[in-house]
């Protein structure tokens, strides 16, 4: 008699497994132990209903918000091959059962393209998406032009493509930079979005070009496995700047974090704006009075209330800081529109969810990482403008969060930057998707989620919701048992409209 799933992975991942749990409680403990912890080849080939006694072949029901879940940020390991392979099986398998739409999967351009220009390698990535397809999932997937390693939630570290790396080398400027010459090495600056930087390439067309040789590579998948492309456009496939970074300890929760804009590129775009605005004194540098990472607005003079960013000045910082990254977006959404169009995905931006100092005057974190959302300007309508204008979904974060679960004295208001987002997506008539920033387990976050994904705006729903909803990450704590029953839990109420 064939061993059941429980002792076929137990036995494999030398992970001894009680056959007396609960169904439920055993599965997912062995997917837990298994995923995490490399287990050698499975006996059998195929786990897609064994693993939960579910055939989920008949597809997802409801008509509520569907539910996608990241994988691993090493999914794919540095040689181009699935990390955990038989146990990422047993991983989707699970994800299916409980109603989940599909998985979200980070595809890194310093893997892909890392020995040189145009030298792509997909053969990790292919044998994850015809995973993805066996099991009936869809798939987000992450044009990652971003390093990872330095963020909230990263586990691993892979950095740029090498060869980008060493044209960084050459011209450090390539880097953003903060006033203290401090180099940021997560994702090349926008500053020089059009010049010919990367080896005869722009980093634009870099961009372009992987996309393109993405869709090369996969268009047998495309519009019916592989429904989404988030394009990545900053740190963190964010579109902002790099203005609060973790790594070294430069930035810790809740500072206000610096301005982004001193390589060279950058420099001289300001100084070319200021000067067709006839004010050549203020194109030579960024504000000097706004303080350091760590900082809160009133320790500064130019965030404070009555400071310079309401000031004449300011405003025209703050607009041609904020323009450069709409126009950056504009840029990569456009070439994004020509190569994707017709192949029935969809594409989406990620907006990071900066909440903290939100309910002060100036709104200085958000104004550091690119976004001119204050008191007297809203920053997100021109977002959710531009993404219109390319018909793309605004991904948004941290709408598991309440804000009195925040930290008072820093005036986080999460709940409140949702609902204005929410807002500027219902007035462009733009689809708005959510993720968790944080790693969550328990009801009440779940609730939250829920709440959110209704799009309340203004006491009224009107039958409105999210497009789709994805959830932060699979891990070895999701498939605990208690984690893991909560999680079915929710996925079923948000799937199948059973809000009430």
């Amino acid at each position: 008699m064939a061993l059941n799933i429980t002792h076929q992975i137990g036995n494999h991942a030398a992970t001894p497994i009680s056959s007396d749990s609960a169904s439920g409680d055993s599965t997912s403990t062995a997917i837990a132990a298994a995923v995490w912890k490399n287990p050698s080849e499975f006996e059998s080939e195929d786990l897609s209903v064994a693993a939960t006694g579910v055939d989920y072949r008949e597809g997802r029901k409801g008509s509520g918000v569907p539910v996608y879940v990241m994988m691993p940020l090493d999914s794919v390991t540095m040689e181009n091959r699935v990390n955990r392979k038989k146990a990422m099986n047993v991983a989707m398998t699970a994800l299916k059962s409980a109603e989940v739409e599909g998985v979200m999967i980070d595809v890194w351009w310093g893997l892909v393209e890392r020995e040189g220009p145009r030298e792509y390698n997909w053969s990790g990535y292919t044998e994850l998406m015809e995973m993805a397809k066996k099991h009936g999932l869809k798939v987000q997937t992450m044009m990652s032009f971003h390093r990872c390693g330095g963020n909230v939630g990263d586990s691993c570290t892979i950095p740029l493509p090498r060869w980008v790396g060493e044209e960084i080398d050459n011209d450090p400027d390539l880097a953003y930079t903060d006033q203290w010459g401090r180099r940021n090495y997560e994702y090349i600056s926008l500053g020089c979005d059009t010049f010919p930087v990367l080896k005869g390439r722009t980093p634009v067309q870099c961009y372009a070009d992987f996309m393109s040789a993405f869709i090369d590579n996969f268009k047998h998948l495309l519009g019916d496995t592989i429904v989404e492309i988030q394009v990545g456009m900053g740190p963190a496939g964010e579109l902002r700047y790099p203005s609060y970074p973790e790594q070294s300890g430069t930035w810790k929760f809740p500072g206000i974090g610096a301005f982004q804009c001193y390589d060279e590129y950058m420099l001289s775009s300001l100084k070319a704006y200021a000067e067709a605005q006839g004010k050549h004194e203020w194109g030579s540098t960024g504000p000097t009075d706004a303080g350091e990472y760590n900082n809160w607005p009133e320790d500064t003079t130019f965030f404070r209330n009555g400071g310079g960013w309401d000031s004449a000045y300011g405003q025209l910082f703050l607009t041609w800081y904020s323009k450069m990254l709409l126009d950056h977006g504009e840029r990569i959404l456009t070439s994004a529109n020509s190569i994707f169009d017709y192949t029935g995905v969809k594409i989406s931006v990620k907006i990071a969810g900066i909440h903290w100092h939100y309910g002060s005057m100036s709104h200085a974190p958000e104004l550091t990482a690119g976004y001119y959302n204050t008191r007297f300007h809203d920053g997100y309508l021109p977002i959710a403008q531009m993404l219109a204008s390319h018909r793309a979904i605004f991904n948004f974060t941290c709408i598991e969060m309440r804000d009195h679960e925040q930290r008072q004295d820093a005036l986080c208001a999460p709940e409140k930057l949702v609902k204005q987002v929410a807002w500027a997506t219902q007035k462009t008539q733009v689809p708005l998707a959510g993720e968790n920033a944080l790693p969550l387990y328990d009801e009440y976050a779940h609730e939250q989620i829920i709440k959110a994904s209704q799009l309340d705006v203004h006491g009224n729903s009107n039958d409105k919701k999210m497009c789709a909803f994805t959830y932060r990450r699979m891990n070895p704590q999701l498939f605990q048992p208690d984690n893991w029953k909560k999680f079915v839990a929710f996925v079923k109420k948000i799937v199948e409209n059973c809000w009430f």
